[in-house]
């Protein structure tokens, strides 16, 4: 027994040593992994992660008013912005506009609430010109005295419009930029709202993005499945030479590619003459500067992104199952349609969304050749980006196109999982 018990405790003791041992060899291993994926995992932080989160915030801050108006704020988190302005309101308005540069921060406190009421910037620069408020002595005015010298400067700031205007905006963080990017606002008291109809544009915008990526992935699925099948029905050296011929195009810069298109689709371009040599047409197509023209360029441009992932499914798929589906008396359409195409699926779901994805965030295509109503949303980030430099709306935009994308990705992933066989 004595012995026994021996043995058992040597057993035991040589297998707690082998699992330590063995934790210490896959804690060093996977030690090894992270550092190896460090540089990485650091770079994708810096590069992608960082600047999301910078355009996701961007789109949700509202520190114009906040920023400028401090004391204001504070004076009209207590008011229920339909009884009457305290004196104190009027005086601590004078006093952020006394403390104002007339720089920056005032020129964003003018375009930020000129945006809420049409004619507030010129507001707010007559009545900051108007600061410090002195009586003829040269001293500063009581609190009591302000609100008439203000709104003698100018009667607008005896309309509880504009006061409500600074106090909605209030907060540094609001959901302003994102309900604008939407077609809707805040009222006085904070009630989110339709705009108003003249001035719905971007719900408009987004409906004609979804429908050009549509078209587009709809055009080059219909163009890039026969012409994937053929190239995986060639020999090793023959579909080579295709998928080469294929991909030129797309290792062409996207400039490039346009600017020819616009010199093949003008009126007296060759697409023009070809069709009229032949007697389809008897006067020039106009297939520049509309819709016709985006969806040309753009199917050609992405065609590749559709016939890549479809060509590397159709390769592995071997051809003995049609050719066991005919054996058993399919008809060859059928034995295609119900045992070739159900096993292309992931193939087809890969490049739709990969094309689609591509679509929606498209500039330069349609801003070149479109015309007013056939630019994305993409041309309205720009805009917002280079010309009015409305950083608030652009982040709202692309995080709305980032948002769509992740739902397509999430349908896709679901999708996929739920079809395991395919």
């Amino acid at each position: 027994m004595n012995t026994m018990t021996i043995t058992g405790e040597l057993n035991a003791a040589t297998s707690a040593a082998l699992k330590r041992e063995l934790r210490a060899a896959q804690a060093r291993k996977r030690a090894v992994a992270l550092l190896m994926i460090a540089p990485l995992a650091v770079f994708l932080l810096l590069i992608f992660v960082v600047p999301i989160g910078a355009l996701l915030t961007r789109a949700v801050e509202n520190p114009e008013v906040a920023g400028a108006l401090p004391k204001t704020v504070a004076q009209l988190r207590q008011w229920d912005r339909e009884s009457a302005l305290p004196d104190t309101a009027y005086a601590a308005l004078a006093a952020d506009l006394t403390a104002l540069e007339d720089g920056e921060s005032l020129g964003g406190l003018a375009r930020r609430l000129n945006v809420e009421i049409p004619g507030y910037r010129s507001l707010v620069a007559k009545t900051a010109r108007a600061m410090p408020l002195k009586d003829d002595a040269g001293q500063l005015l009581p609190p009591e005295q302000i609100r008439a010298r203000m709104i003698e400067i100018d009667g607008r700031w005896s309309d509880a419009r504009y006061w409500r205007a600074i106090a909605k905006n209030g907060s540094r963080y609001s959901p302003f930029y994102l309900l604008a990017s939407l077609d809707h606002r805040q009222d006085a008291f904070g009630h989110i709202e339709a705009t108003d109809p003249d001035q719905r544009i971007y719900l408009t915008v987004f409906g004609r993005t979804f429908v050009i990526s549509a078209v587009v992935t709809l055009a080059a699925l219909l163009l890039g499945y026969p012409l994937a099948y053929w190239i995986s029905t060639l020999d090793e050296r023959r579909a080579n030479l295709a998928m080469i011929l294929v991909l030129i195009p797309f290792w062409t810069s996207i400039l490039v590619r346009v600017a020819a298109w616009i010199v093949l689709l003008q009126s007296e371009g060759l697409v023009n003459r070809t069709l009229q040599s032949l007697g389809v047409t008897h006067a020039p197509l106009a297939l520049l500067f509309n819709r016709a023209g985006v969806y040309i360029s753009m199917t050609h441009i992405l065609l590749p992104f559709m016939i890549l992932p479809l060509y590397s499914v159709m390769k592995a798929i071997p051809p003995t199952y049609q050719r066991a589906a005919v054996s058993l008396g399919s008809h060859p359409f059928a034995a295609f349609w119900r045992v070739y195409v159900p096993q292309t699926y992931p193939g087809i779901g890969a490049g739709a969304l990969l094309v689609f994805i591509l679509s929606i965030g498209y500039y330069i295509t349609p801003a070149l050749l479109g015309g007013p109503d056939d630019q994305m949303v993409s041309y309205y980030v720009a805009y917002f980006t280079n010309v009015t430099i409305n950083w608030g709306m652009a982040c709202a935009l692309g995080g709305l196109l980032l948002a769509a994308t992740l739902v397509l990705y999430a349908i896709y992933g679901r999708f996929t999982r739920a079809q395991p066989s395919l």
